[in-house]
């Protein structure tokens, strides 16, 4: 038994899942909810990301057999593929049962995220517009977050324009480590079609686009720390991409790289003041 819930762990992609849930109650937390509030947004986001990772390990296994993937549970065995589904189904059906804690409103934004991401899995992920998932998904984080709020007001668009950037870079950056194995197995998605240096190009781009976007998206002059936060959109990957280059193997550097410059971007927005 430990070792399946281990593997389910690992099945997960604990790393992301448990960033982006953080991110996710940083920015609710940010943006004046309660304590009972915070906790509903970070179990929402946490149970889509989990639907998320399981399912792109179930429905990949075939794919992550054949290229000698030994990191991941189901191909080495310890988590068999029937166990995998049902864990997908029940995080999946949890999602807009936690999102209703914030209204129906809400609940419909969770969902179209969790659904967007899902059909990144399976088909989208090897199409000219691979992209497009994520930037709905992402983009539908902040916007989920701001309509569970009482009253259930409007996101505004810079955030969710933000977001959505941002998102989309991490998408480029996520695929960098698995461009020669999609290649084996015959996954064509945006990143593959741009190639390695495309693809850097563009994630550092949309990386940068996010975090002006959060600078100069709310009323008044950019601070300082907003600023600051711009630099670092631009030091942080470059960084993240020179390791990865001299790393052996398989590296998630530039991914991580995404998830330093998503935390910086939402602390900057949680010290610069109300979004609503």
């Amino acid at each position: 038994m430990s070792t399946r819930v281990l593997g389910l762990v690992r099945a997960s992609h604990p790393e992301p899942a448990a960033a982006v849930t953080v991110v996710a109650a940083l920015l609710a937390a940010g943006v004046g909810h309660s304590v009972a509030g915070v906790v509903a947004v970070a179990l929402t986001v946490l149970a889509s990301q989990l639907a998320v990772g399981w399912s792109n390990d179930l429905i990949d296994a075939d794919r992550d057999a054949a290229v000698g993937r030994t990191d991941k549970p189901v191909t080495t065995g310890e988590v068999a593929r029937p166990a995998l589904a049902r864990a997908t189904a029940v995080a999946a059906v949890a999602v807009p049962v936690l999102a209703l804690a914030g209204g129906p409103a809400a609940a419909a934004c969770a969902t179209l995220g969790l659904v967007s991401a899902l059909l990144y899995n399976r088909p989208l992920k090897s199409t000219p517009v691979s992209v497009l998932p994520y930037a709905v998904s992402f983009g539908a984080l902040p916007a989920f977050v701001v309509l569970a709020l009482p009253g259930s007001p409007m996101p505004p668009a810079w955030l969710v324009a933000a977001a959505a950037l941002l998102g989309a870079g991490a998408h480029f950056a996520n695929v960098l480590p698995d461009l020669a194995d999609d290649a084996r197995t015959g996954v064509r998605g945006l990143p593959h079609r741009l190639g390695p240096a495309g693809s850097r190009l563009a994630a550092a781009g949309l990386l940068l686009a996010a975090t002006v976007a959060l600078v100069l998206g709310p009323p008044g002059p950019p601070s300082w720390a907003g600023l600051s936060a711009v630099a670092a959109a631009v030091a942080v990957p470059a960084v993240g991409w020179y390791a990865g280059r001299a790393a052996a193997g398989r590296s998630a550097t530039a991914f991580r790289a995404v998830l330093v410059v998503a935390l910086i971007d939402v602390v900057l927005l949680v010290t610069s003041g109300r979004v609503v």
